[in-house]
């Protein structure tokens, strides 16, 4: 492993263990084996733009689990799908959902940078187009537009939300299968052949 990746998995382990506030140059290079404060400048320019680096990298982390507890869903009603979702994206062990909660860190960088504002975006874009076609029942290269903007997004703003609970307290994914329900409501009213033939 070259010097740069192993900055960037020291600035990994950093987020998670320390926080983006709480971590300073030094730690970065305790944690990176071989590296000194001189290689953050040269390989990335500031310490900055080295945790920047590895925050894109954990919100790709992110966006990627998203995609697999979406490609494990089986078959059932939107709100059975949606639950078997929610579960195995909220099933992770202690040191899981320590590297969850540095992703969540994260969007208070967007605001002030517009690569992690980029690479949320996208993880977004891929999420909301899963997320519609788990509510829908069908392969994400069937999914709509239209679909992944409305349905897509209702649905991504439940995860955000269930996951944010779920940080502050674990316990609180008891209650979720009442989002999953609420979901097929508003999939119900959404209108059209294709969410009627979701519910049946």
């Amino acid at each position: 492993m070259g010097q740069r990746d192993q900055l960037l998995k020291g600035a990994r382990i950093c987020l998670v263990e320390r926080g983006f506030a709480h971590t300073t140059a030094r730690d970065i290079v305790a944690a990176s084996p071989g590296a000194n404060l001189a290689s953050i400048g040269y390989h990335f320019g500031s310490k900055d733009a080295l945790m920047n680096a590895a925050v894109i990298q954990l919100i790709e982390g992110w966006g990627d689990r998203i995609a697999e507890a979406a490609d494990n869903v089986g078959r059932g009603t939107p709100a059975d799908r949606m639950e078997q979702f929610l579960a195995a994206v909220l099933a992770a062990n202690a040191d899981e959902r320590r590297v969850v909660a540095a992703s969540v860190q994260a969007y208070a960088q967007a605001e002030f940078s517009d690569e992690v504002r980029d690479q949320y975006r996208a993880t977004y874009e891929r999420a909301r187009v899963d997320l519609a076609g788990i509510a829908l029942g069908i392969e994400r290269d069937q999914v709509t537009e239209s679909e992944a903007a409305t349905l897509g997004s209702v649905c991504l703003a439940m995860l955000n939300g269930a996951v944010l609970q779920w940080l502050i307290d674990p316990s609180a994914r008891e209650g979720f299968e009442h989002l999953s329900t609420t979901l097929t409501v508003f999939i119900r009213h959404a209108g059209g052949e294709r969410t009627s033939d979701a519910l049946d």
